[in-house]
């Protein structure tokens, strides 16, 4: 294009004709000069300025270094500039039309007379859609009365496009009834609602966290011959998984799948949580591949709602994948990222991936509430993290944010730690210091410290612990008689009856089926028919505890014969299940979870079993016996049932020896089996 000449034709030169005064500036590429330009297509280019006199050199009159830009009014750059103009000053109004109506008091006299003094000349639909979207800020009650403005003084062709307008912010507002009533109102007007009136509605319901009024209104489309399209789908299967009705947000994303719609995060992660919540956590992990695979990109959201899904599942290891493709594929994590990984792991017994989420929160300087810390403290007093405990329980006192501070939880689980561990000063300790910090002991409390008090072998201290029981009116539950029982299994003959009568206050019955344990001169058929009793009118949770400790207790008491006979109550009650199992290779004992004295009363039994099916002379024993203890470590022992059992098997001579290749098993042959029971009931015969 070629470049407009610097004109300096005489005025007299130029035509006139009729035109709109239009003047523009147009300033130098370089800013410094002290030339200006100015481009006009109403006035004439000026003369060129006389010489300077000597007056202006002087200084005493200034010159002028001023050039102009000539534009023919008639050129397609003319009109241009006539356009721009005129729309900046279009903008400008509407701009200023929308902040008036938005400080504007929500009655009707005043926002006509805002809109009135704006629009002296009836407004375009365009403009009323310009101002009623620019104003932001405008309350909900002064937004429908512009719309009724509109619709009556403005060039409305299609009204369903205002009402959209205004529903979009109410939404935005999150305001449930007046989207009801505007609704209405729009009915009333005869106006047709469309699919943008729908999804906005339904969008609105979901924001203020009504899903079923969502689900309601997707229901109501065909009536109003509207069809909903891939957005509408999407906020209605959230929807549908809000209200609870999982079968109906499923049917429709098996849909979505069959027809083959493109899908998006916000299904993706509402199915995964429908599926988690229901616990199908295999379908939650096949939505998230599949969505992998139809290249939808997981997000944020997606990412966290696998993690708290995988977590619920108790599938630590799946979550540590997931975060590691989550930061492999830099999506930033959150705070609920964070929250949904020391859930993972600490209900995992996750130790060391717990603290390292821990310590990286601390990093970040994340906001850490007592809910959070109080499940690391749990997890500590669980698996022995005394030293971590005492970390995490020191930042929480040196918090400055109220919500950190230690709760009785926190102390309950400090109390509960030390127990674990036998260190009486420790428990002692935390619970002055909760005494002091105003918190009155918890049941939980009292009864660690018993626990605590009874594997050190301090009765008198059990014993007042109990009576502080008393005096802060709280009553003895299952748990807590439980924990008597346990101690009662480990406390000295001579001093049994202090802890025994602790268990008869607690628990008439249970106390009772103790005395009858306890007493030589009770028959194993009695014992029998009162544990029976006591079992069956049990919690379930409970069942296997009481049967552990009063197995123990037997064991203790060497009344082997009492252990047998309850062992054989509880097997008929189902609460040892599978505890035995056959096969043509292999015969397999199961004492993962029994108790020292429950696991030996058990073995006992195995070994006549054994013997019985020998002399029977039958199918005889399989080339393969074994014994699963487990391994790590056990409720009922410090030492571990694996470590314990090891050592009462050298004592029997037994043939049973731990296998290299499977953790936590014993085994041995059938050859080895059967004569080393021979030489056993031999020198059986022999003691005779």
């Amino acid at each position: 294009m070629a470049s407009l000449p610097l004109c300096r034709s005489p005025s007299s030169l130029l035509p006139s004709w009729p035109h709109r005064p239009i003047s523009a500036s147009f300033h130098p590429k370089n800013p410094s000069s002290p030339v200006a330009a100015h481009v006009s297509v109403q006035d004439p280019p000026p003369q060129d300025p006389a010489p300077p006199s000597d007056s202006s050199t002087n200084g005493t009159r200034p010159s002028s270094n001023t050039r102009y830009l000539w534009v023919n009014p008639n050129s397609p750059r003319a009109a241009g500039v006539v356009r721009a103009r005129a729309g900046s000053g279009r903008r400008s109004r509407l701009a200023s039309a929308a902040a008036v109506l938005g400080a504007c008091e929500p009655a009707e006299a005043a926002v006509a007379a805002a809109l009135e003094a704006a629009f002296p000349e009836p407004p375009s639909e365009q403009d009323a859609v310009i101002v009623l979207n620019t104003a932001a800020a405008t309350r909900p009650e002064t937004a429908v009365l512009a719309l009724r403005w509109f619709l009556g003084n403005a060039e409305v062709r299609k009204k369903v496009i205002l009402y959209n307008v205004v529903l979009k912010l109410l939404r935005k507002k999150r305001r449930w009834s007046e989207t009801e009533a505007l609704w209405a109102e729009m009915l009333q007007d005869g106006v047709q609602p469309d699919n943008a009136t729908f999804s906005t509605i339904i969008s609105c319901a979901r924001a203020c966290g009504l899903p079923s009024k969502a689900v309601e209104w997707f229901e109501k489309m065909p009536e109003f011959g509207c069809s909903p399209d891939m957005l509408t789908y999407s906020a209605v299967i959230d929807a549908y998984g809000r209200a609870g009705n999982a079968e109906a947000a499923l049917r429709l994303y098996d849909r979505a799948r069959s027809e083959k719609w493109q899908l998006d995060p916000v299904i993706c992660s509402t199915v995964i949580k429908i599926h988690s919540t229901t616990g199908n956590f295999v379908g939650a992990l096949n939505v998230f591949e599949e969505m992998k695979a139809a290249g939808v990109k997981p997000n944020l959201v997606v990412y966290n709602t696998m993690l708290d899904a995988m977590g619920r599942a108790m599938r630590p290891w799946v979550v540590k994948t997931i975060h590691r493709e989550m930061v492999d594929q830099q999506v930033q994590p959150s705070r609920a990222t964070y929250c949904c990984l020391l859930h993972a792991y600490t209900r995992a017994r996750y130790g060391e991936d717990a603290m390292a989420v821990y310590r990286l929160m601390k990093d970040e300087v994340m906001d850490i509430d007592v809910m959070l810390y109080n499940m690391l403290l749990s997890m500590c007093a669980d698996i022995g993290y005394v030293d971590e405990a005492e970390e995490i329980f020191s930042d929480m006192k040196a918090s400055m944010d109220a919500r950190s501070k230690p709760d009785s939880w926190s102390y309950s689980s400090m109390v509960t730690l030390y127990s674990s561990t036998a260190n009486v000063l420790g428990a002692e300790g935390i619970l002055n210091e909760m005494v002091g910090a105003g918190f009155k002991p918890n049941i939980f409390v009292l009864t660690s410290l018993i626990r605590c008090y009874g594997k050190v072998g301090h009765t008198d201290h059990v014993v007042r612990s109990f009576d502080m029981l008393e005096d802060l009116g709280i009553s003895p539950d299952d748990r807590f008689c439980g924990c008597l029982l346990s101690v009662a299994g480990n406390t000295p003959a001579e001093e049994l009856g202090k802890v025994i009568n602790c268990i008869e206050r607690s628990n008439a019955q249970l106390g009772a089926v103790v005395k009858l344990l306890v007493d030589t001169s009770t028959s194993s058929e009695s014992f029998r028919e009162a544990a029976s009793e006591l079992l069956s009118s049990s919690r379930g949770v409970v069942k296997m505890p009481y049967c552990n400790s009063l197995m123990d207790l037997c064991v203790n008491l060497n009344q082997m014969e009492k252990a047998c006979a309850l062992l054989d109550a509880a097997q008929q009650l189902g609460i040892y299940a599978n505890i035995q199992t056959r096969t043509q290779t292999q015969w397999s004992l199961h004492l993962r979870g029994l108790s020292v004295g429950a696991a030996l009363t058990t073995l006992h039994v195995w070994m006549n079993d054994l013997d019985t099916a020998l002399q029977s002379g039958g199918e005889g024993l399989p080339p393969l016996l074994g014994i699963h203890t487990g391994q790590g470590k056990n409720t009922y022992s410090d030492r571990g049932l694996a470590a314990m059992f090891e050592a009462h098997l050298k004592e029997l001579d037994a043939p049973f020896h731990e296998a290299p290749d499977k953790a936590g098993w014993f085994l041995t042959t059938s050859v080895a089996a059967k004569h080393w029971l021979e030489m056993k009931k031999a020198s059986e015969l022999v003691a005779v």
